[in-house]
Parts: structure tokens; C-alpha cells; sequence
């Protein structure tokens, strides 16, 4: 049974990406809080010849991997795009794994395959620690993400005898706000919490406040993993909330305690 939470007295500031924050908003507003959606990054797909023939090749060469690792919903969902293009059946021997729940539906679904995840979505670091990658030595392993990105999971992966290569699927645009935007949003509609669930949109976000930061900075910030709600701490907010994962249900509790 889901839980229910009671999120009457809440006005929530969700900043997904464009066609991402619709279920936690149904979330927030079925369970009677207010939700406004402003996107801070755009996921954009990589559509350029020299990336789809990158792309294309390297997903050509899938029998030659015996891991995949996808990053995000975006990696899920763009890879598999790729992949149900040119395998009708994936490669034998192919272990696909996910950064948290979110993600490894998404790759099931699309690919209709089992995938091992990372249970509470907290990042590369909960991924690295599955039983999976105890023993890489004689392993290849292809990493689906967004152009650019950490680079813990590939070095950590070789530093153990992997051999790992990235297949960059899409980019992070910034949106830009006219200066004073994000604060006239927060007091129009008497915003009391944030929701951040990037490194890269929290940059964004700070980027855009421009001299209300103090003001913004005194607002519950809610981040899915101890590294961005250390990043969030260096940029001087009062109160960060690691929800342990960037999944609705841990929002949703998160937002519950509030």
C-alpha cells in the first residue's frame, strides 16, 4: 500500500527538467500541496551526425560488452531508443544496471529485460557498491549518460581492472531567467520548499537567483544524495534535506516531514 502523506500546508518549487516533473506533481497536489514547476536544465538529445554515427557504432559493437550502466531516466530511455534500433534481442551475456529504481523501470520497460539497480538511487557511489562490480577485472563495461558529467563510476570501475567506455547520449542546457525571476516566483506564490534533484541544476539555480540568494538560501532545499546536499551547504543554505534517492517516493516522504 502507498503511503500516504498530507501535504496540505506546503507550496513546493519542483525544477525537473521539462516533461520529467509531471509525477511528482500529481504526487504533491494529490496529496493536497500546491506544486510549481520552473525546469532549470533542458535534456536535449544528441541529433548531430558526428554523435549519431559515435553513437550508432558504438552500440553496433553491444556484443562486446558485458556490462551497460545507465545514469538517468534520460540514458535509460535515449539508449534504449539506440539499442531497439539496431538489436532486436540484446547481446547474450549483457548485464544491464541502473542508478536507482526510476531508471531501472524505464530500461526494463523499453528493453523488456532484468535490471540489477542501485536500490535507493543515491548515485554512483551506492551503484559501486553492488556485488556486481566486486570482481571487473576481466570485464568491459559501457557507461550510457549525458555529454559530460562525474567521472567516479569510470575511474572507480578501473581503478578494480575494468575497461570502460562512455556513450554520451544527450546534453544539459541551461535555462536562462531574467534577473529577480526566481524570487519574484517564490513570493508570488508564497513558495516554502525547493526541490533540486541535480548537482547541475542546483549550479543553475544559483545562477539565476542573483542577489536574492540569502533569501532563497533560508528555504528548505530538498537533494537526493549527501554530495549535492554538501554542495548545497557550501552555497549557504540554512536547511538541506538529503532524501536518499531522486525517486517520488523519497521525495514525497521527504516532503511529508516537512
Amino acid at each position: 500500500m502507498d503511503t500516504v502523506h498530507n501535504l496540505s500546508n506546503l507550496t513546493v518549487l519542483v525544477t525537473r527538467p521539462e516533461g520529467q516533473q509531471q509525477a511528482l506533481c500529481s504526487a504533491i497536489e494529490k496529496a493536497g500541496g500546491r506544486s510549481i514547476h520552473m525546469p532549470l536544465l533542458n535534456i536535449v538529445a544528441l541529433t548531430d551526425e558526428q554523435s549519431c554515427s559515435v553513437i550508432r557504432s558504438t552500440i553496433q559493437n553491444l556484443e562486446n560488452y558485458q556490462q551497460a550502466i545507465f545514469v538517468s531516466t534520460n540514458a535509460a530511455r535515449l539508449g534504449a531508443q539506440w539499442i531497439n534500433q539496431i538489436w532486436p534481442q540484446l547481446p547474450a551475456g549483457l548485464s544491464l544496471l541502473a542508478i536507482g529504481p526510476t531508471t531501472a523501470e524505464t530500461l526494463n520497460k523499453l528493453l523488456g529485460q532484468p535490471v540489477t539497480e542501485s536500490p535507493g538511487g543515491k548515485g554512483s557511489e551506492e551503484l559501486l557498491a553492488l556485488p556486481e562490480f566486486a570482481d571487473v577485472g576481466d570485464k568491459h563495461v559501457l557507461i550510457f549518460r549525458g555529454r559530460g558529467g562525474r567521472e567516479l563510476l569510470a575511474e572507480t570501475l578501473q581503478t578494480r581492472g575494468a575497461e570502460v567506455d562512455y556513450i554520451e547520449l544527450y546534453e544539459r542546457v541551461t535555462l536562462d531567467y531574467e534577473s529577480g525571476h526566481v524570487a519574484r516566483l517564490v513570493s508570488d506564490n508564497s513558495i516554502d520548499s525547493l526541490v533540486v534533484t541535480s548537482g547541475e541544476s542546483l549550479d543553475a539555480l544559483m545562477d539565476s537567483v542573483c542577489d536574492n540568494k540569502e533569501e532563497i538560501c533560508l528555504l528548505p532545499l530538498l537533494v537526493p544524495s549527501a554530495r549535492i546536499a554538501q554542495q548545497a551547504s557550501r552555497y549557504g543554505f540554512n536547511r538541506v534535506v538529503n532524501t536518499e534517492g531522486a525517486g517520488e517516493e523519497a521525495i514525497m516522504a521527504a516532503l511529508g516531514e516537512l
